[in-house]
């Protein structure tokens, strides 16, 4: 798996116009299922994001994870994530997991967020989204799950 992270004041994501998930101070995070990915990957990059100290303390040094601080996750799927653009002028997605498993595994990782307290909105698996939002900092991670 592979998620941007981007740490926001404020961000949403729209389907056609209507907003499917909002919120305030917190992570957008852009998942990325690969092919090999399972529940382990999941629970290894759950607990990667809520734990990230990149949220300030008073002295203001990036001290404080989102679980610390009780802000907000957005997770939106994004495919995308995977494409290697090494060759070619077209990007191949061929490590990016199928739709219904992809599926699974975002629902899955959404599951695990809220079950460690975490308040979540999403995206609209597979749709064309819309996504807004503020980068506080700004502050933008990669992280990806160990193979």
């Amino acid at each position: 798996m592979k998620a941007v992270i981007q740490r926001v004041k404020e961000s949403s994501v729209s389907v056609e116009g209507k907003v499917v998930g909002r919120i305030g101070k917190g992570l957008l995070v852009l998942l990325g299922v690969a092919e090999e990915d399972g529940e382990k990957q999941a629970d290894f990059l759950v607990e990667k994001i809520i734990r990230l100290r990149i949220f300030e303390d008073k002295e203001g040094k990036m001290n404080l994870s989102l679980a610390d601080t009780g802000g907000e996750l957005l997770v939106v799927s994004q495919f995308t994530l995977l494409g290697d653009c090494r060759k070619g002028r077209r990007p191949s997605f061929i490590k990016a997991a199928k739709p219904e498993k992809a599926g699974q595994l975002y629902e899955y990782f959404i599951s695990q967020a809220k079950a460690k307290g975490i308040s979540v909105q999403t995206g609209q698996f597979r749709a064309m989204m819309d996504v807004a939002l503020i980068n506080d900092g700004p502050v933008t991670l990669i992280a990806e799950s160990p193979g």
